[in-house]
């Protein structure tokens, strides 16, 4: 059997300018040779599989060559060069410092520093992994890493520059090596699909490259598995099969689902992910990549920040036309809500359901694009026109006024008519009485506030044609304690406490036991606000809440200044009399 050399071994860059996606730092290289500046230690540090220990042999070949070209590149045809390619140069020395970290093993580097080099001007020695090096093996190296012989040169690799000492840094060069981007990568497996007569598809090696999170040694690795699996044809969905990555697909019917409002047809795709052996937090983070792909959609300048295939592409760009902006802004929020919540969660599952129920449910530039177009002739009055919108949820245009025909003169005498005033309403005052949860509230209300009460108490919002899905006790539970931690955000620590009890729950009526009037009184002045979140989230319009007060722990706490003024006097009944006495009031 034929001896297999692996993709990342065989394809290994042999001159700077075959190294993918390192310009900057080749580029300097090179310079550096060409003026006769080399720096006595460099240090490549970066993550892995981006080229670090490829460069230092590079560099440890081209500044020996005998016959180095203009382009600033070894020759590859002198003794020097082939007794590297063949790995028996006496020039450069590798050291492994995950194995060889010991005080003793620098000692021996040190020995042979002295000694110059047989054959070509420079004896390099590649320090590879340094950080793992001892702190004694550090102490050691110093010395000669600042003063070494005039033909030595020091190239230490890392993937963790942190752990390197300060006295270790201030004596090197520092190249940071960066990961190497996908396009880039995408080239560079299609240029190798290409020598080995392989057929790959796009949208996959695309794919491959995006696993590799900037490692092109990853990548390599994975194009060899792939490889191994479908021969030599690498179709999209063998390299989503074999790696084990959820479809693009998913994602955009997920969208559609969430722009048509479709909820059970967004659980049911989620069901699938599951059943397909996906974590839900791999979802997530696959589901907020997606939304933030179609964000970056959303302006021409912007487009070239995906990085996907043509075919994905072209998706994208079609489906980020359906969606609107504040919205695509509206759902990152909430994916990213959900994803840092995720690890806390018990039931996971239900987590990620009712991510899915709200995206589904706050799609309101959908709604916007439905309102009907009305002509009312007294459309030109603004403030009324504002009110009819809000209240039908239709778009009123001004009424186009007909042209009116001249009068014709005559000369008959002028009759001028006047409209009769009207009497001005007198405001009188009259006593009323209000019940509000478990206290009777008394005063003063004029006519005017009664005959509008009195209206009002007619109308009711009419809820008929809105959405009443029905929702579980765990659904409205979570939306439950959204709401709470919404409030302490805010700084409403004291009216959180009135979402602190778990609440009663009979179909859409909610009853909820608070501790004091003051939380009452609170929770009746926010109520459209907390009926518009929990209606709105739950795609149920009949909730409606019903509090209840605490007696045993009301009487136990004062929170009002009233009912602090009422312990104070049972302390002290002269604080009462003194009130009564200087007819004073109670307030902060």
């Amino acid at each position: 059997m034929e001896n297999y050399i692996v993709s990342a071994r065989k394809y290994r860059p042999v001159t700077f300018d075959t190294v993918v996606g390192q310009h900057s730092i080749t580029s300097t290289l090179k310079n550096a040779i060409k003026t006769a500046h080399l720096a006595q230690a460099f240090l490549f540090c970066g993550p892995r599989g981006v080229g670090k220990t490829t460069c230092a042999r590079i560099l440890a070949k081209t500044i020996n060559c005998f016959n180095i070209t203009q382009n600033i590149e070894a020759c590859d045809e002198c003794e020097s060069c082939k007794s590297f390619n063949e790995g028996h140069s006496l020039n450069v020395y590798e050291l492994d410092a995950a194995s060889n970290n010991s005080v003793d093993d620098i000692r021996a580097l040190i020995d042979q520093v002295r000694f110059a080099p047989q054959l070509g001007t420079h004896k390099v020695y590649i320090i590879d992994e340094v950080h793992m090096l001892s702190q004694a093996a550090f102490n050691a190296f110093l010395k000669t890493l600042e003063e070494p012989p005039k033909h030595a040169i020091f190239i230490l690799a890392t993937t963790e520059k942190h752990k390197i000492i300060p006295t270790i840094l201030s004596r090197c060069q520092v190249f940071d090596f960066n990961r190497i981007q996908i396009e880039d990568i995408a080239n560079h497996l299609a240029h190798i699909a290409e020598k080995e007569t392989i057929e790959a598809e796009k949208e996959g090696l695309h794919i491959i490259a995006q696993k590799a999170d900037g490692a092109l040694r990853d990548a390599l690795s994975m194009f060899d598995q792939i490889v191994s699996f479908s021969g030599n044809k690498i179709t999209y969905q063998d390299v989503i099969d074999n790696l084990n990555i959820l479809d693009y697909d998913y994602y955009f019917k997920i969208t559609d689902a969430i722009i048509t409002n479709n909820i059970s047809n967004a659980l049911l795709i989620f069901n699938e992910i599951l059943n397909n052996g996906f974590d839900g937090h791999n979802f997530i983070n696959g589901l907020s990549e997606h939304l933030r792909n179609l964000l970056v959609c959303q302006d021409n300048a912007t487009v070239n920040l995906l990085e996907v295939g043509p075919s994905i592409k072209e998706k994208y760009l079609d489906q980020s036309k359906k969606i609107n902006l504040n919205d695509l802004i509206s759902f990152l929020s909430i994916t990213s809500q959900t994803d840092t919540t995720y690890k806390s969660s018990k039931n996971k599952r239900l987590l990620v359901e009712v991510m899915l129920m709200q995206l589904c449910s706050r799609n309101y530039s959908q709604d916007e694009k439905k309102k009907p177009i009305i002509n009312l002739p007294f459309s030109n009055n603004k403030e009324l026109a504002k009110a009819v919108e809000k209240h039908e949820g239709v778009v009123v245009q001004p009424k186009k006024e007909q042209p009116q025909p001249t009068p014709t003169i005559v000369n008959e005498p002028i009759i001028t008519l006047t409209k009769p005033e009207t009497p001005p309403v007198e405001e009188k005052k009259a006593t009323y009485s209000k019940q509000l949860g478990s206290f009777q509230l008394s005063g003063t209300i004029s006519i005017k506030e009664q005959l509008a009460d009195k209206e009002n108490s007619g109308k009711k919002e009419d809820t008929s044609e809105k959405p009443t899905v029905a929702f579980t006790e765990e659904a409205f539970l979570a939306q439950w304690k959204i709401y709470k931690d919404k409030l302490l955000t805010d700084g409403q620590i004291m009216f959180a406490s009135a979402f602190e009890n778990t609440p009663e729950i009979e179909g859409t009526l909610i009853k909820v036991i608070v501790e004091n009037k003051a939380i009452v009184d609170e929770f009746t002045a926010q109520k459209p606000d907390i009926l518009d979140f929990f209606r709105a989230t739950l795609n149920n319009y009949n909730i409606d809440f019903e509090l209840t007060i605490n007696k045993d722990k009301a009487n136990k706490k004062a929170f009002t200044p009233e009912e602090k003024f009422e312990k104070m006097s049972e302390k002290n009944p002269v604080l009462k009399l003194l009130k009564d006495r200087l007819d004073l009031e109670v307030g902060y």
